[in-house]
């Protein structure tokens, strides 16, 4: 290339670098994935390093993030720079890092590693002033960034105040905040029922609930926290003592089997191996591992280049993308009338698993991607995540290639579509679409909901398409009669049925409530509303100070609830519920039969995949006994139940002494406690 050439392109790239690190780190709305980034970054550092009287000051290969938006939340200066990592994007990148260091040390003999997986979450600094929360900090540009103090508050693994003291008068502590991966499904699936904007990825979610200018918003979105970073280390001398000071201060610490000291680069590279093949199996999103120098004296002495520290590097895992064909585009219609694009895919292997369909979203993301029939597109299915569609591969795409034409109407009842002010999602306003009344059927007889045992796809549409039910609690009228008359329905299958209905009739109030399926009312939020109200009819007559009283109920959810038992089209399901002619008799909680079995109050931690229950099975079975199912392990975790290739957390309940126990011995434990 020419050194006009040259400079033209390193122009380009730097522009848009930046332009993506905006979307990245500021407007949390990546339009390409970290690997293409790489990609980017990777090239623009060899053209400099070709051309070096192009390399500038403010270039992206020397500086970090992006500047804090204007306006929001407050600005704050590091007084020391939050750098990023460099690379390896191949293992022997690795083996260049440690020559590269033994180099620079005047070294010949072996050096020791700490490793730790590369979460993929948002960078924050904590400032503890005698012993206190005094700041918490977003990255930013590295140099400055945002003032998320009240936010990080409401993340149970930032402790207010540290435990056993000793601790330095100023105390700076690094770490990533992130979002498990089954909080981020349940987060995207209550947005999509509402119609709001879903996040591409735990990372955004994460990233957008921080910066919120309302602490209460970042609370209901579960934010996780792992420290790794301890700026006043001077009396530790490996950086697994700086990890222990943490924990012992009562911060969260990553403490899978991958993350440990002392290792020589060859067990670096199986490590590394280990890890990629085990990372779906983590409860939250990583993208490599990180490999640090264990001795800290020697940090002083590498030092850091303009945006990178000299003593760690992160190797990066091939990227979980599979390459296939769209072969048409659907919309599902759901339960509250919300339309979902899915791309109808040819199947393609990704991350081990066969992905047949992704979806889109909505109409705007839809066209952000410019996703057609006939395209050849990359997806993406990182962890347990719904599979998605990253981007369309412009160079494959047909001639005769047209944009896909979004629909006036509901593709399933022909009803006018509407957008609602400040939404993105387009929805059929028409309550007895064929497809919601069949989604809120499916709803209602949920396993979080009634669970009535039996009520699948092909019993809905039989039942609606005989004109044996209408609305939900038309189920309670079924006779034996009706079902045995459904085609390929025998006297026994039948006779089941109405055994799992009778049994729905006295399930607990809660499970009313959310069989409900009123907007913004989750199993929790059902939970509550239980344990305040003692019947239907009494949480229909709350008023809305009385909702709003309550912990998990807020002016939207109350405004959902007073809609819902207003609405005149609910009316006749409500008279079932309420009346006594279906012989419903929701149970409302107990509070003197929760406090007598000998589980009440006992905490339990699940890890590995269960074989005998379902993980909502075992939570059901274990809140009806007044136990609490938690996501993380500490001192006061009562049992850690071990399933089959149980993760970290076996780990961690071994080092904190918890009972563990298999699921044989949880049967046993329930039995007991029943």
């Amino acid at each position: 290339m020419s050194d006009d050439l040259i400079r033209d392109r390193v122009e380009f790239l730097r522009s848009e670098i930046r332009r993506h690190n905006d979307l990245y780190y500021t407007r949390n709305a990546p339009e390409i994935t970290d690997d293409q980034w790489d990609e980017l970054f990777r090239e623009l550092k060899d053209l400099e390093a070709v051309r070096p009287k192009l390399l500038r000051p403010d270039s992206p290969t020397r500086t970090v993030g992006a500047s804090p938006s204007p306006g929001g939340l407050t600005k704050v200066d590091h007084q020391t720079p939050m750098m990023s990592l460099d690379k390896a994007l191949k293992p022997e990148e690795l083996a260049e890092f440690e020559e590269r260091t033994r180099r620079f040390l005047g070294e010949s003999g072996p050096l020791a590693f700490h490793t730790m997986p590369k979460f993929d979450g948002l960078a924050l600094e904590l400032i503890y002033e005698e012993g206190r929360l005094a700041l918490a900090a977003t990255r930013g540009d590295g140099l400055t960034g945002e003032n998320v103090t009240a936010n990080a508050l409401t993340i149970g693994d930032i402790p207010a105040r540290l435990n056993r003291p000793p601790w330095p008068p100023r105390l700076t502590v690094r770490g990533e905040v992130f979002m498990e991966k089954e909080d981020f499904r349940r987060l995207n699936t209550r947005r999509q029922e509402e119609g709001l904007t879903v996040f591409a990825n735990p990372r955004n979610a994460a990233a957008g609930a921080l910066r919120q200018l309302a602490a209460s918003v970042t609370r209901e979105r579960r934010l996780n926290f792992f420290a790794y970073g301890l700026l006043e280390d001077s009396a530790m001398t490996t950086y697994g003592r700086s990890l222990a000071a943490l924990r012992d201060w009562g911060f969260r610490v990553e403490d899978s089997p991958y993350t440990r000291g002392g290792l020589g680069l060859a067990e670096v590279l199986h490590l590394f191996e280990e890890l990629e093949a085990a990372r779906d199996g983590l409860s939250y999103e990583i993208d490599g591992l990180v490999v640090t120098l264990d001795d800290l004296s020697l940090w002083p002495r590498l030092g850091a280049t303009a945006r990178a520290p000299r003593y760690a590097m992160a190797a990066k895992f091939q990227p979980q993308l599979g390459e296939t064909r769209v072969l048409g585009i659907d919309l599902q219609v759901g339960r509250t009338g919300v339309l979902t694009p899915v791309a109808r895919l040819e199947a393609v292997t990704v991350g081990g698993v066969t992905v047949k369909n992704a979806s889109l979203h909505n109409e705007d993301e839809l066209r952000r991607k410019d996703v057609r029939p006939g395209d050849t597109v990359l997806v993406r299915r990182a962890g347990e995540v719904i599979p998605e569609v990253v981007a369309v591969v412009p160079a494959k795409r047909p001639a005769d290639s047209r944009p896909f034409a979004w629909p006036e109407v509901c593709p399933v009842c022909a009803a006018l579509l509407e957008r609602r002010p400040g939404e993105t999602a387009w929805r059929c306003p028409d309550p007895w679409c064929p497809a919601q009344v069949q989604e809120r059927f499916y709803h209602f007889g949920s396993q979080n909901a009634l669970d009535i045992t039996g009520l699948g796809e092909k019993l809905v549409k039989q039942l609606l398409a005989a004109g044996l039910v209408h609305i939900p609690t038309d189920l309670f009228r079924l006779t034996l009669a009706d079902l045995t008359a459904l085609p390929r329905f025998g006297e026994k299958s039948a006779k089941n049925f109405l055994a799992a209905l009778e049994k729905a009739r006295t399930a607990p109030l809660w499970r009313f409530i959310h069989a409900l399926g009123i907007r913004h009312v989750g199993e929790s939020t059902s939970r509550t509303l239980a344990s305040r109200f003692s019947s239907l009819a009494g949480l229909g007559r709350a008023r809305a100070e009385d909702l709003t009283s309550l912990n998990d109920v807020g002016p939207e959810v109350a405004a959902s609830l007073e809609e819902f038992f207003q609405n005149p089209r609910h009316e006749r399901f409500l008279a079932d519920l309420t009346g006594t002619e279906l012989g419903l008799a929701p149970r409302p909680p107990d509070p003197a039969e929760s406090r007598a079995g000998p589980l009440s109050g006992k905490k339990l931690v699940f890890t590995g995949t269960l074989t005998r229950f379902t993980r909502a099975e075992a939570k059901a079975r274990l809140t009806a006994l007044g136990a609490a199912v938690l996501s993380s392990i500490s001192r006061e975790t009562d049992y850690v139940v071990a399933g089959e290739a149980a993760g970290s957390k076996l780990a961690k309940a071994r080092e904190l002494g918890v009972n563990i126990i298999n699921e044989e011995e949880f049967e046993g434990l329930l039995q007991s406690g029943a």
